[in-house]
């Protein structure tokens, strides 16, 4: 159930005439008061046909009328507008039921307390069988203005309660950073023309497309507009940049103008000051040898960095609230999780693209929180993001499987981290997300998943290997075995024993990584991780060592003699004494 206090308007006659009409299309039927002021109860224009809305505005308006005939400042903004609207999945409510909602949001709201006399005037009309709109007049009987402020919030939190005593779906506090809500006007324009989004919403979907394509805002206004985007800028005198408007082409106003939206206005991370911290870096260039030193594929590069993402949301839920840094961290490298998704999505098969672009969307909610983002510290994220954008090539199927699966995990750690600070909006929107990746990765595998059970190792070494799934993983051994992916674990654990991994502890570390007692297909689960950590050659420390000396001892005996360096003295040898 939402309530939602609109601006303070100035004319109840004109609002009465929207409440009582046929709506704009249509949609009212049988407008009539389900609850009003007054214990008496008001004549109806929808029920009593000698009723006229005007006689009701007058009733309605009579104590701002009295006060304004008075000295002093006139009151304008008189109007108090708060539709309230029940979920789609909730039970048909009562005329009732309605009225008694009605009482309980202006009592909470401060519009008209329960057992004050000297209340404002306020009624509940009622013309659609899933939302009521409570009208209201903000000069109470005494002549005083009522204290109202944050009377929206007053009425969410009111809300709640009647969710929960009324056994109706129970949405999730917010915490203020959301964004707003299409408006009437906006969905009416959208669907005159024939749009299937709003213009916030298509704006709002490309500058977050962009976001991955750039390492600075001019390179993502730059992007912007080669993607057809209508792109307006505000610079100091100086050329640096102040602000900045986007505009969907073809959505004018009246005069046949452009209309732009500051990114601000589109969602609250999409201001220009919030998209600089976002692109910045301080990440010095990397060195040539540890950029031949860096895995080749960016998917592969993705997966490493994801595993940091995976290791410090693990380390930070488990923590102390909010951990040493208070979170920043972790809600910034959440806010970059979201980009490589979205990067993901823009790079995936055709087959892939609808529930990851689905995932893309529902983690919106979650790369933003109370918590203030240090997205310095994502910066290899972002970049992992970029990687993905300008790969010369796409993904091969294991690449694209192993990725989204670190992504699924990702996500899961994100919706914890979510849940463990209170953050309710952004853990359900995490969860979602988590369950589209999930649908993405199960259709990326399928391919991968035949083609490693065909590879099936020989029964000797399946035998010896489910003799290591009963070691790592005792308490999950009879159901990893069980599962029908078995057979594609086993030959994932085959291919890194012959790299030099031991499944053992490949097995240990992915059960640790992810826990199995809810998983449906334990053995899947295990699969991804498998394969990603034992993808290259088990490093052999002591080979390395060898050769560092090896190389070490080879460059002394090489290295050039000075003629006018003194002798060294060798054991053995007395130095000469100087005069």
């Amino acid at each position: 159930m939402i309530p939602s206090v609109k601006a303070p308007g100035g004319n109840t006659r004109g609002l009465l005439a929207y409440l009582y009409g046929p709506g704009r299309h249509d949609e009212h039927t049988d407008p009539h008061i389900v609850a009003s002021f007054s214990p008496l109860g008001l004549r109806d224009p929808g029920r009593d046909q000698s009723a006229t809305l005007t006689q009701l505005a007058r009733i309605l308006d009579e104590p701002v009328n009295l006060r304004n005939t008075g000295f002093g400042r006139k009151v304008t903004d008189h109007v108090w507008h708060c539709p309230v609207r029940a979920a789609k999945t909730d039970r048909y409510l009562s005329d009732a039921e309605w009225g008694e909602i009605a009482r309980r949001i202006v009592h909470a709201a401060g519009i008209a307390p329960d057992g004050d006399p000297h209340g404002c005037r306020w009624i509940a009309v009622r013309h659609a069988d899933d939302h009521i709109h409570i009208l209201a007049t903000t000069v109470r009987e005494d002549g005083r203005r009522p204290k109202h402020h944050n009377s929206g919030k007053r009425a969410q939190a009111e809300a709640r309660a009647i969710e929960k005593e009324l056994d109706l779906h129970q949405v999730q506090p917010g915490d203020r950073t959301g964004e707003r809500r299409p408006s009437q006007a906006e969905m009416h324009k959208a669907d005159r023309l024939g749009w299937q989004q709003t213009s916030r919403a298509w704006l709002q979907d490309r500058v977050r497309d962009a976001i991955p394509h750039a390492a600075n805002v001019e390179e993502l206004l730059a992007y912007l507009e080669a993607d057809g985007v209508e792109v307006k800028t505000r610079r100091l005198p100086s050329g640096d940049l102040q602000g900045y408007s986007v505009g969907r082409p073809g959505d004018t106003n009246a005069e046949g103008e452009q209309i732009y939206i500051p990114g601000g206005k589109i969602a609250p991370d999409l201001s220009l000051p919030k998209l600089r911290a976002r692109l910045a870096t301080s990440t010095p260039e990397e060195h040539p040898t540890a950029r031949r030193n860096r895995p080749a594929s960016s998917w592969q590069r993705t997966t490493d960095a994801l595993d940091h993402v995976h290791r410090h949301l693990a380390e930070d839920t488990t923590g102390a609230a909010g951990g040493e840094d208070g979170g920043a961290l972790a809600q910034a490298q959440i806010t970059a999780l979201g980009d490589i998704i979205n990067a993901t999505a823009q790079q995936a098969p055709a087959e892939l693209r609808a529930e990851l672009r689905a995932a893309t969307k529902a983690f919106v909610r979650a790369q933003r929180s109370q918590v203030r983002a240090d997205h310095q510290g994502a910066a290899d994220l972002r970049r992992a993001a970029r990687d993905i954008i300008h790969a010369g090539d796409g993904p091969d199927g294991n690449a694209l499987a192993v990725t989204i699966a670190a992504l699924l995990w990702a996500a899961i750690l994100a919706s914890r981290w979510h849940q463990t600070r209170g953050h309710a909006q952004q853990t359900q929107a995490a969860q979602q997300a988590v369950q589209h990746l999930q649908a993405a990765y199960d259709q990326a595998a399928t391919d991968q998943l035949a083609a490693l059970t065909h590879r099936q190792p020989n029964p000797e070494i399946t035998n010896t290997l489910a003799g290591d799934v009963r070691s790592a993983v005792p308490d999950h051994a009879t159901r990893i075995l069980a599962d029908p992916n078995w057979p594609a674990l086993a030959t994932v654990l085959a291919d890194a024993k012959a790299l030099g991994h031991q499944p053992r502890h490949l097995l240990q570390e992915a059960a640790a990584r992810r826990k199995l007692t809810t998983a449906r297909l334990p053995a899947k689960v295990l699969l991804a991780r498998v394969q990603h950590t034992g993808r290259n050659p088990e490093r052999n420390t002591a080979a390395e060592a060898a050769l560092m000396r090896s190389t070490a001892a080879r460059g002394l005996r090489s290295a050039p003699v000075n003629p006018t360096a003194p002798p060294t003295a060798t054991a053995g040898t007395p130095q000469r004494r100087s005069r």
